[in-house]
């Protein structure tokens, strides 16, 4: 059974992570099944928007650090960065429910987001330093564009969390929606009020709104790079290695 669930209702296709027994972390599978799902609501005309949503009390745990640990070919290793790839460069509206916790590319993926509305349990988190890792999916870049460069260097350099109402006030998400059972049906809602507007004037407004894009892929690039770099590293292998058996890293002979 796919642990991303597609569908499409009125214009919107959704994409639900389904794992929530591992708290939504991205296998190399999930990253396949999320591209494809991008790139079906971009091949297809009648649908106008994207919602992301998620199963169980986490909106997204990461990466699933067990799959990074496996020995894998090109072709799984590259799922993560064509994911990115494909995120960064949709064109139509994206609007995401965000319940509980979102991690690592849980959060980055939120930057590429029109619309993101959260529970008041909701907070992010990018703590890819603490992992031996680096930003990725244009974090480095987009995240001091949005909150500046202080906040953004206590996210990424110490991974601090970052609650609901600070995530709002840092303009990190659009909106709480004060009651769980309500988030995802108020955020189906505004994609479905997305679909129903004049689609070329929405992507158009959509594109000028983020304007050019070749710095985002550049960084996105930059970052994708030194990323494969530092997975590989002794630090990394430390910390993931930790993680798993879930003891504090210790990075004093390194």
């Amino acid at each position: 059974m796919s642990e991303v669930i597609v569908s499409r209702t009125d214009g919107v296709l959704e994409l639900r992570l389904d794992r929530p027994a591992k708290k939504n972390a991205l296998t190399f599978a999930m990253y396949a099944a999320l591209t494809e799902g991008l790139q079906q609501a971009q091949g297809d005309p009648a649908v106008r928007a994207t919602l992301i949503t998620a199963s169980g009390e986490t909106f997204c745990a990461g990466n699933d650090i067990g799959d990074f640990l496996k020995p894998r070919d090109d072709s799984g290793a590259a799922h993560p960065s064509r994911f990115i790839e494909q995120l960064a460069g949709f064109d139509k509206p994206l609007v995401a429910a965000v319940q509980g916790p979102a991690i690592g590319v849980g959060a980055t993926m939120l930057l590429h987001c029109d619309l993101v509305y959260a529970a008041p349990t909701a907070r992010l988190r990018m703590p890819f330093v603490s992992l031996g890792l680096v930003p990725e999916a244009g974090s480095s870049l987009l995240l001091p564009r949005r909150v500046g460069d202080a906040i953004a260097a206590e996210m990424l350099l110490l991974g601090a969390w970052i609650h609901a109402e600070r995530a709002r006030e840092l303009r990190l998400i659009n909106d709480i929606v004060p009651s769980l059972t309500e988030l995802a049906p108020f955020a189906r809602q505004r994609a479905q009020e997305l679909a129903a507007c004049p689609p070329g004037a929405l992507r158009t407004t959509r594109a000028l709104l983020r304007g050019d894009t070749a710095a985002l892929r550049a960084r996105i690039q930059s970052e994708g790079a030194a990323f494969a770099r530092c997975l590989t590293s002794p630090e990394a292998r430390e910390a993931l290695t930790a993680f798993l058996e879930r003891r504090p890293p210790d990075f004093s002979k390194l």
